[in-house]
């Protein structure tokens, strides 16, 4: 019982820093400026004329379309994007120790690409780096394909991207440190970088109601783990 218990606490504290996460994800949320992206253009112009470029920093959230002239294409479905992780991932079986065969797979490969894009509302555009920033997908492939040799089944492929055109919010830090106005990863530790598909209201009830179950979770394993450790130890 006692081991059971260790787990379980184990689990516990994965759960703790997985609640923590999403509680900065929410005070990030709240505490980005929103902004437009006609504001960061002309607030960058008018700090370049009173102090100098590449001097100016904010953390700040706009909601836009993703917009590129200069497309990445996904691996396998060819699909244009800024962004896209591929897997593939095979399948097999092997058999137990009892003479049973067991399915089971393994990550054979994986591709992650990103490049830079633009993020248009309707008041103008603003670049943005993904390098860093927890992105939200579209799923367009998952796909089994039978090959069978010796114990192997056959192969999943799967593919994810952040398509052009896609509406998100981009939760992060802009600067005119390179000379040009661009979102990027923030440099404080307690500030995240997003870019999500939800737009504000969504993403924060989102992560709330995250933090929440993740909370509720974590305490139900934290008693249920001690009681069996204590359990295990006392009899």
């Amino acid at each position: 019982m006692e081991i059971i218990g260790i787990i379980l606490l184990v689990i516990c504290a994965i759960m703790f820093f997985t609640r923590r996460n999403q509680q900065q994800k929410l005070f990030s949320i709240k505490r980005a400026r929103a902004v437009t992206a006609a504001e960061l253009t002309e607030m960058a112009g008018a700090i370049a004329d009173e102090i100098g470029g590449g001097n100016w920093r904010d953390y700040v959230k706009l909601w836009g379309q993703v917009t590129t002239e200069a497309p990445l294409q996904s691996e396998h479905k060819q699909a244009s994007c800024v962004y896209y992780i591929s897997t593939v991932t095979r399948e097999y079986e092997e058999k137990t120790e009892e003479g049973k065969l067991q399915r089971k797979t393994e990550q054979v490969a994986r591709n992650r690409q990103f490049t830079k894009f633009w993020l248009k509302d309707d008041t103008g555009s603003i670049l943005v780096n993904p390098d860093g920033a927890a992105i939200e997908t579209v799923e367009i492939m998952d796909e089994f394909r039978e090959e069978r040799s010796e114990a192997t089944l056959g192969y999943r492929y799967k593919e994810a991207v952040l398509p052009v055109g896609q509406d998100v919010l981009v939760l992060g830090a802009v600067s005119d440190a390179t000379g040009n106005v661009v979102i990027g990863q923030p440099s404080q530790a307690d500030h995240q970088y997003v870019i999500s598909l939800k737009d504000e209201e969504q993403l924060a009830i989102a992560t709330s109601r995250n933090a929440k179950n993740m909370g509720i979770a974590m305490f139900v394993m934290l008693g249920l783990g001690i009681v069996l450790l204590i359990w295990g130890l006392v009899s």
